[in-house]
């Protein structure tokens, strides 16, 4: 039977997340594709530094020892424009780090993000801007790696941040704001739909598949009293009272579950995740994120009208 992909967690990685590439790509930028391939080809046996999406996905596949055998709750499928050959390195290196990935797309130069719905993918993390915004204007959850001073931790609990607006819900609040400029503006509009559910974001999808993982969870520790969760969920938002109800009403609609909520007001974001310590946290604004990833894996979401005025500037 084909392997089924509906039910589980589908995550694509570009190598560029996944590992350290920086020396790699140096090569390839200032000296061509034919001494890349040699480069590749000499330290072939030299495994790759783990790179700044490395802590969030292993300990992700980690919480496949809820499920049996062969029937994985999550799966990571590697998503690269290197070609099968020069590619070698990339799977030699996930062996060497005792990663538990055997699938891969290895597409010679293009962006693989076109195959993103047929393998039911719920985020694709790349640290290639182009390709991530490409994705995201097609419709599909993409988020591009910051480089990040942040240092893993020994600790097998796996900790994820959202932001709210563009993210998990679409921009349509966040353009009030925009728009008017006028905080109070903002705050009246949400406190008048403070029942209406929020559309959906781009990685709602993606919250989806972690609460039923952490469903999982709690099934699991009825039945093993030792059993710890591993698996805190947070949001941290720059919205504050009153519009954090209908944040916490839209959750409830979307029947998802979160740990922590942080209703920041305008306070620094950074200031939160250096207590916090999440693996990874999504944001659609990288004025928060060039705070965050002193202390925290950051990944840009270029959603939203925002970002698109961005990047018509010169």
């Amino acid at each position: 039977m084909p392997y089924d992909l509906d039910k589980r967690l589908v995550i694509g990685v570009a190598s560029s997340a996944l590992f350290d590439l920086r020396e790699a790509d140096a090569v390839f930028r200032e000296k061509g594709e034919a001494a890349y391939r040699r480069f590749q080809e000499a330290h072939l046996e030299d495994p790759l530094r783990t790179g700044v999406a490395f802590p969030f996905l292993k300990r992700l596949l980690q919480l496949n020892s809820l499920s049996p055998v062969g029937d994985p709750l999550v799966e990571v499928v590697i998503m690269s424009r290197n070609d099968p050959d020069t590619g070698l390195r990339v799977m030699r290196s996930i062996a060497h780090h005792g990663l538990d990935i055997t699938r891969a797309i290895f597409r010679a130069g293009r962006s693989p993000y076109e195959f993103i719905p047929a393998l039911n993918i719920a985020l694709y993390l790349s640290a290639d801007d182009a390709a991530v915004r490409s994705a995201v204007d097609a419709g599909y959850p993409a988020g591009r790696v910051l480089e990040s001073a942040s240092e893993d931790d020994d600790r097998d609990e796996l900790r994820i941040a959202f932001d709210f607006d563009g993210v998990l819900t679409d921009d349509a609040a966040e353009q009030v704001f925009q728009q008017s400029g006028d905080i109070s503006a903002f705050h009246a509009s949400e406190s008048q739909q403070m029942t209406e559910t929020h559309p959906e974001g781009p990685l709602l999808p993606l919250l989806r598949a972690l609460s039923r993982i952490q469903q999982a969870e709690r099934d699991r520790c009825e039945t093993d009293s030792e059993y710890r969760r591993r698996l805190f969920v947070s949001i941290v938002t720059a919205r504050n009272a009153p519009s954090h109800e209908r944040v916490v009403n839209s959750l409830k609609a979307w029947q998802v579950n979160v740990d922590d909520a942080f209703f920041l007001g305008g306070i620094e974001k950074g200031r939160i995740m250096k207590v916090l310590k999440p693996h990874i946290f999504f944001d659609d604004q990288t004025t928060h994120l060039l705070g965050t990833s002193r202390y925290a894996p950051s990944v840009h979401v270029p959603f939203g009208a925002l970002n698109r005025e961005i990047i018509k500037q010169p």
